[in-house]
């Protein structure tokens, strides 16, 4: 019999694969972010370079595969998938929360495979800031990060989910001085992401005073976990959690908006992530700073049907990205950064409200 973190696990997977939970009404932003195409690139695009170090890790391109799953054995294959994958470009990847493994130790070679598969890409281990607040600390983050021998633990912030979840845990008093103490116990860089809501400039700027590592922003508009819930709601006739769920469907900060704003008032390393879809949405992230982009969603599927459809499905990103720098005269990412690149409309209006300053991003080079 599993127990109920395990049935929910696979609940969110299947419901994942077979429903449309992507949002509705709210986009990512990346629609209102242009390059200015450069007509007279003067470089040559076989040798653009994608490579950077970030947390002492060399990337072979600045990519990683967001926290999809764990704990059920589909939810191995896929980490079993992605690993061989990111081994093999070179790149990064979450899994997902560790909490179930470490309620039920036969669910940790679930987890533990994504090392067995990679045993030198970056991998990221994962446990929710909710699980912190009623008990958990550095020991079960140790914990977690040694099942899996990973290069950093990501703490996720999910208020939104567990607000609509009719198990959900919402006493997230205390939330900062949680994670605050396992940044202190661990020897590995802490990574704070959010899962689809976004993250503000001042909550980032809480994280990095407490010494987090880094920040992954998880922004509005891609996959919603109010549109999860909501389907896991309607499969039980509860009404009241069906109604909230669609209720906060689209509820978030757009990803573009909570990257600058993220990006504007930290100096750690911010992780772009939350409906990115291609290589350009990539290259988009990059210019505005972002040190990793991360995606999930896109990658699911491929997963279920093995390592070689997610190494072509992340192949096709890079190549994109690779596309797009040569577009704009870039050779490097570090060019990227300094290439002009405009915001306009909804979210240009959204940062400058704010008291961000998406214009200077046009005037780059003037």
């Amino acid at each position: 019999m599993k127990n109920k973190t395990e049935k929910r696990k696979n609940d969110h997977l299947e419901i994942c694969l077979r429903e449309d939970v992507q949002a509705r009404r709210v986009t990512t932003g990346f629609e209102e972010v242009h390059f200015l195409h450069n007509a007279l690139p003067e470089i040559s695009r076989k040798e653009i370079n994608l490579s950077t170090t970030v947390f002492n890790h060399k990337f072979s391109a600045p990519l990683i595969v967001e926290a999809i799953t764990g704990g059920t054995p589909k939810a191995a294959k896929v980490n079993a998938a992605v690993a061989r994958a990111v081994e093999e470009l070179g790149l990064g990847m979450g899994v997902g929360s560790q909490r179930v493994a470490l309620e039920d130790p036969k669910a940790e070679k679930t987890f533990r495979i994504a090392r067995e598969e990679a045993p030198r890409a970056f991998i990221i281990a994962n446990l929710g800031a909710a699980q912190l607040v009623r008990g958990y600390g550095v020991k079960e983050a140790r914990k977690a990060v040694e099942m899996l021998g990973a290069d950093a633990l990501a703490i996720h912030l999910n208020p939104l989910q567990e607000a609509i979840q009719p198990e959900g845990e919402t006493s997230y008093g205390g939330v900062l001085d949680s994670i605050e103490k396992v940044v202190k116990g661990l020897d590995v860089p802490v990574i704070v992401k959010e899962t689809g809501c976004g993250i503000g400039g001042a909550e980032a700027k809480k994280l990095e005073d407490i010494g987090v590592a880094a920040v992954d922003v998880a922004g509005a508009g891609g996959t919603s976990w109010a549109a999860v819930e909501y389907y896991r709601a309607r499969s039980r006739t509860n009404e009241t959690h069906q109604r909230i769920g669609e209720a906060f469907w689209d509820w978030g900060i757009p990803t573009v908006a909570s990257l600058i704003e993220t990006r504007q008032r930290v100096s750690i390393p911010v992780i772009a992530s939350g409906g990115v879809r291609s290589g350009v949405d990539v290259a988009k992230a990059l210019a505005l700073e972002a040190n990793l982009v991360g995606m999930a969603y896109p990658v699911l599927n491929p997963a279920i049907h093995g390592a070689e459809e997610v190494k072509k499905k992340l192949k096709l990103i890079i190549e994109e990205l690779r596309n797009a720098m040569f577009l704009v005269g870039a050779d490097s990412l570090q060019r990227l950064k300094k290439t002009p690149i405009i915001v306009t409309g909804k979210m240009a209006d959204w940062l400058s409200m704010r008291g961000f300053e998406p214009q200077i991003y046009a005037r780059r080079g003037f």
